[in-house]
């Protein structure tokens, strides 16, 4: 899990960079120009290490590089805001591939949970993907920068955990359920 972690915080870098400097100063110029510098200054400190640079990793610095850029070309701090609302809309179109969560659970949810559920339960991520990003466009649309700032920290943090909880207990449950009948069955034959 920590290992996890630690590749989403280094694909989500600059972006990361970028939203806290923005949520501290609401400086779009500074805030842009420092999370550009922190994305390259992390691509070079991969290259120099000869490890590979990722594809979220040139994704989160694209979008830092074109919504800093919209936001400074139309000088409207919204399109910063609107960002994360694309990356929850992209991620939310992965997981609306058939079988995505299966590289991510272990051999005895395979073999014990029936498949439509596992499948059913990568859907309902992606329809909250899909409602954190509507929810962060409403939010970037209609309140200050330090109420989005607020959102965009708890909120979707806060779902995810809960979202994870949730489907693990839920899944554990049913395999041990599942495991005790067989046994059940297995003694009582």
């Amino acid at each position: 899990m920590k290992q996890a972690l630690m590749h989403l915080f280094g694909d989500l870098f600059s972006t990361i960079v970028f939203v806290v400097l923005y949520a501290l100063t609401g400086s779009v110029i500074f805030t842009t120009a420092v999370a550009i510098g922190a994305g390259l200054a992390q691509m070079a400190y991969q290259k120099l290490r000869g490890r590979p640079i990722e594809a979220m990793e040139i994704l989160s610095l694209a979008l830092v590089v074109v919504f800093g850029g919209l936001a400074l070309v139309t000088n409207n701090g919204r399109f910063i805001m609107a960002k994360p609302s694309i990356i929850h809309f992209a991620i939310g179109a992965v997981m609306l591939r058939r079988g995505w969560m299966d590289r991510y659970l272990p051999a005895i949810a395979h073999e014990t949970l029936p498949p439509q559920l596992i499948v059913a339960s990568g859907y309902a991520w992606a329809a909250m993907m899909f409602a954190l990003g509507l929810s962060n466009l409403a939010i970037a649309a209609f309140c200050d920068r330090q109420t989005w700032a607020m959102y965009i920290t708890i909120v979707p943090l806060a779902a995810k955990f809960a979202g994870f909880g949730l489907q693990y207990v839920l899944f554990r449950a049913l395999i041990v359920r599942r495991l005790r009948k067989v046994r059940a069955v297995a003694v009582a034959t």
